[in-house]
């Protein structure tokens, strides 16, 4: 096996707070180990054109707290093609780059699990979502900032609520994925959370209303998991249906979940995951995602990693169902 002496690092899919940590953390630990560092732009497609810099650490000064990505993301219609991951490789070999380091979801991942299996590179994950789904890790990077991001803003919602004592719907992301919605709502005292791990035969909104609203609580609050056909429009429209005598209304947060500074959490979560990265690849190990588990750096197999079935603890929903009486 080749020495590995250039580590290429990007970003992809969607943006997630603690990725700038992340970045800040692979290119410094590689620079301190001996590596060069280059720094890819716009995910796959900036691997495809060749949107490529060398990296120092100057690069990454005063980034730690930044929202977003300094190196841009892109989702890659191209790189799903045989020719468009040749390209992308031709442009490995031009560069030098003997490593890849993606930071993203399920997807990003899944193309660097593709990519290391069609050309013999290494490839290393770091989990970046805001929708914690990815398997093997107990959190994602940029999860707990989102979280924090909605439950201030449902407590502002909170305050309308009560005053015009109201039914809100709040819709949240994590479309396939439902540890947003619910902890949130645990976070915010909210009385139900509508998401994809509880979507049995049971009719999640007559459940929900059919155990009633207390006499002496007028306004109430509903998150909602994302959904092209379930979100949060399509309760509300149903309980002015079913229900008319509720005033109802709805919020969709949308993109402001994913700006904005990360927590202390994901700054250090990225910074681990980081320069586990750097240690994973001075280990040899090849074509796994980095994550936290029990407080411990583990190395999942990007297999593994991009599993849809991380577990979701069920006991959450009856936490939030006790407290929501």
């Amino acid at each position: 096996m080749a020495k590995i002496k250039t580590i290429g690092i990007m970003t992809s899919g969607g943006d997630a707070p603690g990725m700038n940590a992340a970045i800040r953390a692979v290119t410094r630990a590689g620079i301190c180990n001996g590596f060069d560092i280059k720094g890819i732009y716009r995910g796959y497609d900036g691997l495809i054109n060749g949107d490529i810099k060398p990296f120092t650490t100057e690069n990454v000064s005063g980034i730690i707290m930044q929202g977003g990505t300094i190196l841009k993301t892109a989702r890659s219609m191209e790189f799903m093609t045989d020719e468009g991951k040749q390209k992308a490789y031709e442009n490995i070999v031009k560069e030098g780059i003997d490593a890849l380091v993606v930071i993203g979801g399920n997807g990003s991942l899944t193309g660097a699990k593709e990519f290391a299996s069609m050309y013999d590179i290494c490839c290393i994950g770091l989990p970046g979502t805001i929708d914690n789904d990815l398997y093997g890790t107990d959190s994602t990077i940029g999860y707990d900032t989102t979280l924090n991001t909605i439950t201030e803003c449902v407590d502002r919602i909170r305050d309308t609520a009560q005053s015009h004592e109201r039914i809100f719907f709040v819709e949240v992301m994590g479309r396939d994925a439902g540890f947003l919605a619910q902890n949130s709502a645990i976070a915010c005292g909210a009385e139900a959370a509508i998401i994809p791990e509880d979507s049995t035969d049971v009719d999640q909104l007559a459940r929900f209303m059919e155990r009633g609203i207390r006499k002496s609580k007028k306004s109430c609050i509903v998150i909602v998991s994302e959904s092209e056909k379930c979100g949060a429009l399509y309760y509300a429209d149903r309980v002015k249906k079913e229900f008319p005598h509720f005033d109802v209304r709805v919020s969709i947060l949308g993109h402001l979940q994913r700006g904005g500074r990360p927590t202390a959490h994901d700054r250090i979560l990225a910074s681990r995951t980081g320069v586990g990265a750097i240690d994973a690849i001075m280990q040899g190990q090849r074509n796994v995602m980095i994550g936290v588990r029990n407080n411990e750096v583990v190395y999942v197999p990007l297999s593994e990693a991009i599993r849809s079935d991380k577990p979701f603890d069920k006991k959450l929903i009856q936490v939030l169902d006790e407290l929501s009486i």
